[in-house]
């Protein structure tokens, strides 16, 4: 009689640590959310949906599996600690790879100072085959293009004089979109004067064409993903700390209410044997 009472503590241990961990994992969410929102409309203007998609992916998923928790944790669902150890696993590997994965694609790159120049451009063979490869594609490079036009970075610099391009710093977009490299030399007639990089020829001073189909264009986007990425490593490896520490505590719940279930059933069997104990 005496287990009679203790007997749902278990349970009661079990819902209570799903609901604390599930409160951890929600709040967890929220950077993951906010850093892919950053990434995809921050006033950065990454332009690069490449790694973007998957960070709101992963971030939105944490936040269904601790919404699915809180709802396991109310209606004393026993085995939903189960299936959010087994959830958090997945998501803890899949935070994990996007992480690296995004520090191996953005490895290299880096932009080269200019003399005489505050500022850098960059060359798009300085960067990884697999990003080299997303922006020579149509299909991707269309709606960078599109979010670089969109971003107006190219109309903020426009009434520049040649004395801002040697006080004035510029962004990887503006260095390799809205100019032409600066190595480039052009006669009275706006035409280049001898062999030169293949962004001489791409440069035009319309608005709406610039040295938007210049690799140095493409180089400055990319540079831009190689940069923010970077930044949102440091807020992933915390939150993938956070998640670590926070499956290792549910591990040992789920493991401790185990136990509790197993010892209370084995004094249960020693209090009412089975009718054939005696056999």
């Amino acid at each position: 009689m005496h287990y009679s009472h203790s007997h749902p503590y278990p349970h009661r241990l079990s819902n209570t640590v799903i609901g604390y961990l599930n409160l951890v994992t929600l709040l967890a969410s929220i950077p993951i959310i906010g850093a892919g929102l950053w990434l995809a409309n921050g006033s950065a203007a990454t332009c690069e949906s490449a790694l973007q998609a998957p960070l709101l992916a992963i971030g939105f998923v944490v936040l269904l599996v601790s919404l699915a928790g809180f709802i396991g944790a109310c209606y004393h669902v026993t085995w939903a600690l189960w299936l959010y150890l087994l959830a958090m696993l997945l998501l803890v590997v899949a935070l994990l790879g996007i992480t690296v994965f995004g520090l191996a694609v953005t490895a290299g790159g880096g932009g080269r100072q200019v003399p005489g120049r505050p500022y850098q451009e960059f060359r798009i063979t300085d960067y990884s085959a697999w990003l080299q490869k997303r922006v020579q594609v149509d299909r991707y490079w269309r709606p960078a293009l599109a979010c670089v036009a969109g971003s107006r970075a190219c109309p903020r610099i426009a009434a520049w004089t040649p004395l801002d391009y040697l006080q004035h710093s510029l962004t990887p977009i503006q260095s390799g979109c809205c100019k032409p490299p600066t190595s480039c030399t052009y006669n009275q007639g706006g035409m280049p004067i001898e062999p030169q990089d293949e962004d001489c020829y791409r440069w035009n001073n319309a608005p709406g064409i610039l040295c938007y189909q210049c690799d140095s264009c493409k180089a400055g986007v990319l540079e831009q993903v190689r940069r923010d990425w970077h930044n949102i490593t440091i807020l992933n490896v915390i939150v993938l700390v956070v998640l670590i520490a926070i499956y290792t505590c549910g591990c040992c719940a789920f493991r401790n209410a185990r136990r509790a279930e197993s010892e209370g059933l084995n004094r249960m069997s020693k209090i009412n044997p089975r009718w054939d104990y005696f056999w």
